[in-house]
Formats: structure tokens, sequence, C-alpha cells
């Protein structure tokens, strides 16, 4: 969080799009925002890979910013490190003129399409294992909408303030950890 108590969110640029259009470090990113901080070795097993590999993309993402060194934690050899922001932001408008950031753009978006994908096919796969009110309590809906692309701006950046009014309530007893996704675009002739 940042000194006003909202999430310090890293704004992409070419450099740091390019560091996280790669899978690995994608993923480290990913883990050390939902986990905490991790050693190399750590992450390397969570992730199936090792440690030489570990190091060394994190290192690249040190160089732009994403994940910094934790100096509170570890001791002599063994380093520590956090993610620099609670989360990411960009727009594929500014990439569109430099055919390396579009296809960099491009496969970012299509790796987070893939991974929302996936949490909620875990969520229906583990579902039973959780309560009737947790069961109760979650959510997939559609809405089909006809609005310009100023009213869809103006309903994603208040869905955003809706989302951030929870984070107040992130210590409560009995809180875990939800994933809300937001996908908004057109959509003329959807495919089922």
């Amino acid at each position: 969080m940042d000194e006003r108590g909202e999430p310090k969110v890293a704004r992409l640029d070419s450099a740091r799009l390019h560091a996280l259009a790669h899978p690995l470090r994608a993923r480290l990113v990913a883990v050390l925002r939902y986990d905490g901080p991790s050693t190399a070795t750590a992450l390397a097993h969570r992730l199936g890979t090792n440690s030489g590999q570990t190091s060394y993309h994190l290192r690249q993402l040190a160089e732009v910013g994403m994940v910094e060194e934790d100096t509170e934690r570890g001791s002599g050899r063994e380093r520590w490190w956090r993610a620099a922001h609670e989360a990411t932001s960009w727009s594929s408008v500014d990439f569109r003129g430099d055919p390396n950031d579009h296809a960099a753009d491009g496969w970012l978006v299509g790796f987070n399409a893939r991974t929302h994908a996936r949490w909620v096919q875990d969520w229906i796969d583990r579902r039973d294992e959780w309560s009737d009110e947790w069961i109760a309590a979650a959510e997939m809906s559609d809405f089909r909408l006809h609005l310009t692309p100023a009213r869809t701006k103006a309903m994603c950046d208040e869905l955003h303030a809706v989302i951030e009014r929870y984070r107040a309530y992130e210590h409560e007893e009995n809180a875990v950890r939800v994933t809300v996704t937001l996908h908004a675009f057109p959509n003329p002739e959807p495919s089922v």
C-alpha cells in the first residue's frame, strides 16, 4: 500500500511489458503478490523450475522495478524477494505502434485470460470443499449491455471503486482471499 493506504500499482512501459511477457516472470510476480516474500529456492520449488533460472528472472524483474529485494528478511546468502506493487495496469493502446510491444502486449493479455479461466475452473473443481455459505456467496455472471466506449470506461471505473472500498474488510475475522475478475469488451457476435 502507498502512503494514502491505496494499492501500489505498476504502470507498464515498454521495458516492464517485455519483462512481464515471459511465462516464468509473470508467474514469479503473481506468486510474490499472492503469497508474499520468498527466496529464489522456495519459488523454484513452488513453480517447478530451478533456483538458477528463478534467480536470473528475479534479477530481470528487479531491473524494471517489478520486484525488489526484501532486506528485512534472510541472512548471508539467503536472498528474499517481494513484489514491488500489488497490481499491474496498462492499456494495450499504448503499445499498438511498435510490433514488438504489440506482440508482448498480446502475449500478456492472453496469459492473463488463460490465468483467469484456470482460476474459474479451479473454483468449479474444488467448490465442494467449501461451505454452503461460500458456495452461495460465490458469483459467476455475465451481462450484455449496449454501451459506448466512454460509458464502458465509466462503468469499469465505478466497479474498481467499489472493489477498492471492500479492501477495508480484508482483515475481518474469517476473511479469506477472494478473486474478483472483471472483463468488459465489445462482443457483437459471441461464440458459445
